[in-house]
């Protein structure tokens, strides 16, 4: 139910529920990666749209509720300080006691840590930590969580009625363990969303309940319930037993018109861009509170019709110190390079900053492996951008100018919590993982003009390019893979003339291959690399392999002299569409002007280029 809350009444109440997801640590308003402030995200930036959604509904005598969907400690590194031994609370909970909380639903990267790690950061959490769906398998485990909560809220305005009493649940993805198997396989298991939030939402209708509501880490999906969906928005929706739900996981904005979902359901972006509002109308009627209306809505921090919401000076205040240490850590001095690196043309033109990532990371395989008998097999390395503007906006784009180097940029250029892992693969699989990393581009016709040449529902982070290897990618091939991984086009091949050293790659030839920890698990549907044979390597992180290898203190990779791996086969007559961030405009020298012209910057402040194929 939408729309027009039911009026105040002897025998009707109100309720607010404000929701925030997906922070990734923007908790100030400043882009650690670029040394800027005034970025229009971030939590002080939400606080004051939270301070004025709770002064409206105390002006109207309406009680609220204060959520986060999950996805917090990681991301931004401002929540990597107390990794660095530098504070005694991860600043995520300092906001969250500023702001007071009330439900904290956990997401798949606050696991990245690990769960002693989880831990010790919730210790100091002002509410309920919540995970509904995850249970522990190795014996005595306790996990720092709990599989839900009860809420109790008074209602104003309605007398002689008992407070209105609220479950809350919280699901993730089933996935979460592989993303994370380093940490979590074997000794938890993810139980199947839909499954999970049903049964909870049960449960705690028979522990008296009048609402439930779920915080359901995961996105859109499928509108048709799969065992074990990553994205199950639509199905959790559908559950009679779930009154409102809060979701997240894929960083969109909802409600919106494009989407209708059976119960409330509010998406509040990511980087602390909006603050989502599910306002209820509850009826006492004599035995139990009723839900009667609902209205959900976003608030965003940078309104397309209004001013940038200021930043809330008090929770600004409490950060201070914590952002005042990032600062310092990331202004350490690394080394120097000649050449800028940036990401604004990595789907369609050569990425030197991939490249530097993938000749760090086979440097430091090639060091570890040096006297195993996988030192006489060809070391490829894979590498994916980490920054590719999409949902984050046209300014989210690594971007290191020539000169001198410091962690900040060694940052930029790998901004998740990822290790070095080695993989071993066949031909065969070399050929189907990039198959399945090639379905990030639209098929592409000959003589079609102006088709968009990504797919924006395919995530930027899953395009590995494979250095060590050179091949072509024929778009005019349907993608061999959907986005779960699932072979769906078995006799497209959008990969051609794949070539080790100049020769044909056979299907039986064998390679070692460097990449992260997140896709050497699987992560991305990549089923042909989980389950490769694994080398044993020490957990070292990819910041530090890169910051090594960019200080010198790692011996340059024969990596550094290899092609540029790959290109698009030609296509006659074709041109496609693609969308980078304005500031690639100094960078435009890099791209061949006979097949290239500019396009208008878009609604969204995306450049747009038309590149002939």
């Amino acid at each position: 139910m939408t729309g027009p809350l039911t009026p105040p009444s002897p025998s009707v109440a109100r309720l607010r529920l404000m929701a925030t997801t997906d922070l990734h640590a923007h908790l100030i308003a400043y882009d650690y990666y670029a040394d800027k402030t005034d970025t229009p995200l971030g939590l002080t930036r939400v606080a004051t749209l939270i301070q004025q959604a709770r002064a409206e509904a105390q002006a109207e005598g309406i009680a609220t509720l204060l959520m986060d969907n999950g996805d917090g400690f990681q991301g931004a590194p401002l929540g990597e300080s107390i990794l660095h031994g530098q504070s005694q609370r991860h600043p995520l909970m300092t906001a969250f006691n500023v702001l007071q909380y009330d439900a904290i639903g956990l997401g798949n990267h606050d696991f990245n840590y690990g769960l002693p790690t989880l831990g010790r950061l919730l210790k100091d959490a002002p509410c309920p930590a919540l995970c509904s769906n995850m249970s522990a398998i190795e014996p005595g485990l306790e996990l720092p969580f709990k599989a839900s909560t009860i809420i109790e809220k008074p209602m104003p305005g309605v007398a002689d009625a008992p407070p209105v009493r609220i479950g809350v649940l919280s699901v993730l993805p089933p996935q979460t363990v592989i993303w994370d198997a380093y940490f979590l396989e074997g000794r938890v298991v993810v139980q199947d969303m839909v499954n999970a939030a049903r049964d909870t939402a049960r449960a705690l209708r028979e522990q008296g309940c009048d609402l439930v509501i779920a915080l359901a880490h995961t996105g859109l999906g499928d509108r048709d319930a799969v065992l074990n969906m990553e994205n199950a928005l639509y199905p959790l929706s559908a559950l009679e037993e779930i009154d409102a739900l809060v979701a997240g996981h894929t960083h969109l904005a909802l409600p919106d018109a494009q989407h209708q979902f059976p119960n409330p359901v509010v998406m509040p972006g990511a980087f602390g861009s909006h603050l989502g509002l599910i306002d209820m109308s509850l009826r006492w009627d004599g035995a139990r509170w009723r839900l009667q209306d609902t209205h959900s809505s976003l608030r965003a921090v940078a309104p397309d019709d209004g001013p940038l919401v200021a930043e809330n000076q008090d929770l600004r205040a409490a950060l201070w110190d914590d952002h005042v240490e990032a600062c310092a850590r990331l202004n350490q001095p690394v080394g120097h390079i000649t050449s800028p690196l940036h990401s604004f043309f990595t789907f369609f033109s050569h990425d030197r900053s991939l490249a530097l990532s993938a000749s760090a990371q086979a440097a430091a395989v090639r060091a570890y492996v040096q006297g195993t008998p996988a030192e006489n097999l060809p070391l490829l390395s894979a590498a994916a951008p980490g920054k590719f503007g999409a949902r984050a906006g046209p300014s989210f784009y690594t971007d290191v100018p020539a000169g001198p180097v410091t962690m900040r940029h060694v940052t930029d250029l790998q901004i998740f919590p990822n290790r070095l892992r080695a993989v071993e693969v066949t031909g065969t699989e070399l050929l189907d993982w990039l198959e399945m990393s090639a379905g990030i581009f639209n098929r592409v016709s000959p003589g079609s003009q102006d088709q968009p040449l990504v797919n924006d529902q395919r995530a930027g982070h899953n395009y590995d390019v494979m250095f060590g290897v050179e091949y072509e990618i024929d778009l005019t091939q349907p993608a061999r893979f959907n986005s779960t991984g699932t072979l769906v086009n078995p006799t497209a091949k959008r990969i051609r003339n794949l070539r080790w050293d100049g020769t044909p790659v056979r299907p039986e030839q064998r390679f070692l291959v460097a990449v992260n920890s997140y896709r050497a698990s699987g992560g991305g549907h990549f089923n042909m690399v989980r389950y490769a044979p694994q080398l044993s390597l020490p957990p070292v992180r990819l910041r530090d392999v890169i910051r090594d290898y960019i200080a010198g203190h790692l011996r340059r990779d024969p990596l550094d002299d290899a092609p540029t791996p790959w290109q698009f086969s030609p296509i006659e007559n074709a041109h496609v569409v693609a969308l980078t961030g304005p500031a690639a405009a100094v960078h435009l020298d890099e791209l061949p002007s006979e097949r290239l012209s500019l396009l208008p910057v878009d609604s969204n402040g995306f450049l747009g280029l038309r590149l002939q194929l």
